[in-house]
C-alpha cells in the first residue's frame, strides 16, 4: 500500500496532503480529549500505534511503486475511533518513511489518506453496523480489520488509477488493474488481519476490561453476554 517516495506526480502529492491535513488536525484534538478525559488509556494508545508499525510494516511486493501488507489500523481504530488513528497512522508512515525507507515523505499525504483517514472510517463504521445488527463483538472486530484493511488498498488504487490512467480505457481501466493486481496478496493478508486483531482485542477483553469500559467499547449487557 505504501506508495514510494516520488511516484506520485508532485500535483497528486500536494492534492492528498491537503486531503488528509484536517483529518489529523481533527485526530490531535480527538486524542487531546481523551488522555485528558482518561490518562490510563495511554498505553493502549501507544499499543494501537506499535500494532500498526509492526503489521504495516510486514510488506510484500505488489503494483511498481507499491506493495501488500496488512495496515493494523483496525484495532486502534475500534479503541479509540478513526479520528485519533488518522495521527496514529499518519505518525507510523512517517517514522516507516525516515527509518525503514518504506513510503516516502512527498507520497505520505496520499498513504495517510489511504491507510490512517480512509481505512479507520470504513473499519469504524463495519465496526458499528455490525454491533447495531446484533453480530457478536468478535464477529464486528474481525469485519472491521478486515474491510479496513481492504478499503485502504481500494483507495490506494484509486490513487494510482488518478494519478497513472490507462491510455486504454482511462482511469476506470487503470483501476481495475491495480485493484485486480493488489486483490492476490491483499485479500489472504486482510483476513490474517482480521484473525490477528481479534485474538488481541480478546487479550484486551480479559486484562484491560476497566480501560475498555473508559472508551466506552461495549456496553455492559454485551459484554455480559458475551
Amino acid at each position: 500500500m505504501h506508495i514510494m517516495e516520488g511516484f506520485l506526480p508532485i500535483e497528486w502529492a500536494i492534492f492528498w496532503w491537503a486531503i488528509s491535513l484536517p483529518f489529523i488536525i481533527m485526530g490531535i484534538r480527538s486524542i487531546r480529549k481523551t488522555v485528558k478525559e482518561h490518562p490510563e488509556t495511554k498505553m493502549m494508545l501507544g499499543l494501537s500505534g506499535a500494532f500498526a508499525f509492526v503489521l504495516s510494516a510486514l510488506k510484500i511486493p505488489s503494483v511498481t511503486g507499491s506493495c501488500s501488507h496488512p495496515t493494523g489500523v483496525g484495532l486502534g481504530t475500534v479503541l479509540f475511533g478513526p479520528l485519533a488513528m488518522s495521527v496514529v497512522g499518519s505518525i507510523v508512515l512517517l517514522f516507516q518513511a525516515l527509518l525503514l525507507a518504506h513510503g516516502g515523505l512527498t507520497t505520505l499525504g496520499a498513504n495517510a489518506f489511504s491507510m490512517a483517514v480512509a481505512g479507520p472510517i470504513i473499519a469504524w463504521y463495519v465496526f458499528k453496523g455490525a454491533q447495531k445488527a446484533g453480530w457478536s463483538f468478535s464477529v464486528a472486530v474481525f469485519l472491521a480489520a478486515m474491510l479496513g484493511d481492504l478499503g485502504t488498498y481500494t483507495i490506494t488504487s484509486f490513487q494510482l488509477a488518478l494519478a497513472f490512467p490507462s491510455e486504454a480505457g482511462g482511469m476506470l481501466a487503470s483501476f481495475a488493474k491495480f485493484a485486480s493486481i493488489f486483490s492476490f496478496t491483499q485479500i489472504p493478508l486482510a483476513i490474517s488481519e482480521g484473525l490477528l486483531t481479534v485474538i488481541v482485542m480478546n487479550f484486551l477483553r480479559k486484562y484491560n476490561v476497566a480501560e475498555l469500559r473508559m472508551l466506552n467499547i461495549f456496553t455492559k449487557k454485551k459484554e455480559a453476554a458475551e
